[in-house]
């Protein structure tokens, strides 16, 4: 066990958005997570992160939920299940986050923000700030009731950021010593957009909070959004988790996978052929957990993860990876 981790009570939650889809990329930060969490004897919480109501789809629900069974990923509270800290899908939780943008206005902590898409676009000339774009400067934060009042009258409903600054420091299981400014994470970021929709930061850090989750394993991409959800839990009074962002999984050109890999895509694999078990002990051996490549089922793998296994850098699928599956099955 890492020194950094208790056992006592570690709570980890699967946190996929329904709007696609599961790749072997999702199957990969799953897998370490659900390891990470029962290796410990912890408990899993499944929470479906449909926040997006533009792109979030009730099917891709259900099948990221068979996908899940299927790969041997099982857990302990979530949509289906329930549990003592439902609901487990972000639409229904609403009110808690309008609750909370309250509080936080009371702390003095929000503004609203009447930039437009176009201005924010033009903004890509400033500093970027890693995947979080490019660099918020403030222009709203300083602007008086009337200057508000005219931009309002003019028809710009606004959006609400959050005001912050500083910086973040905090240990990471994979990452190490992690050190960042707030605007290296992009400045001060939006809770909520101009048409009410709640930010991925705001939503992540409540559901976290309300779920008692103390372990959050996700990709190294998301490591920026880190600092700001930290800062989000302090402001509401919890207790920041451990962190551990491991390694994206790359194809062979060296980009992630999106959309257009629907060959990676676990249902694909399931109606080729391809077991999960061949899909799990094929990752395992990627990440470093297994003495050679084989079949294996999560739990299977249990007696072998290990966070000085994982590889602390990006992880490439070779072009023969289908090839390679099928061998194993």
């Amino acid at each position: 066990m890492h020194p950094f981790v208790s056992s006592l009570s570690v709570r980890g939650r699967l946190a996929p958005s329904p709007t696609g889809h599961l790749h072997l990329g999702n199957a990969w930060s799953f897998l370490l997570c659900w390891l990470a969490v029962r290796s410990q004897g912890g408990r899993v919480v499944l929470r479906l992160e449909d926040i997006d109501p533009d792109r979030a789809r009730p099917t891709y629900a259900s099948t990221i939920m068979r996908d899940l069974s299927w790969l041997g990923l099982d857990w302990d509270e979530g949509p289906d299940l329930g549990g003592p800290s439902g609901p487990y899908t972000q639409s229904e939780r609403l009110d808690r986050y309008a609750e909370v943008m309250e509080i936080l206005s009371r702390q003095g902590r929000t503004y609203p923000c009447y930039c437009t898409r176009r201005e924010l676009k033009s903004m890509a000339s400033a500093p970027h700030a890693g995947d979080v774009g490019p660099i918020y400067p403030g222009t709203c934060l300083h602007l008086s009731a009337a200057q508000r009042a005219e931009r309002e009258a003019a028809g710009r409903a606004p959006a609400v950021r959050l005001h912050g600054g500083g910086t973040t420091s905090f240990y990471d299981l994979i990452q190490g010593a992690v050190r960042l400014g707030w605007e290296e994470c992009g400045g001060d970021f939006p809770l909520q957009r101009s048409d009410g929709v709640i930010s991925y930061q705001l939503a992540v850090a409540v559901d976290d909070l309300d779920q008692g989750i103390s372990l959050v394993v996700r990709g190294a991409d998301i490591l920026s959004s880190t600092p700001r959800q930290m800062v989000l839990f302090r402001l509401l009074g919890g207790t920041v988790p451990q962190y551990a962002h491991v390694p994206l999984v790359l194809d062979h050109h060296g980009e992630r996978l999106a959309k257009r890999h629907q060959s990676m895509e676990l249902r694909a694999l399931r109606e080729q052929g391809i077991s999960p078990r061949a899909v799990a002990g094929y990752l395992a051996d990627l990440a470093g957990l297994l003495p050679q490549a084989g079949p294996a089922t999560p739990a299977e793998l249990l007696p072998f993860f290990s966070w000085e296994r994982i590889p602390r850098h990006p992880v490439f699928l070779p072009p023969q990876i289908m090839t390679l599956l099928a061998d194993l099955s």
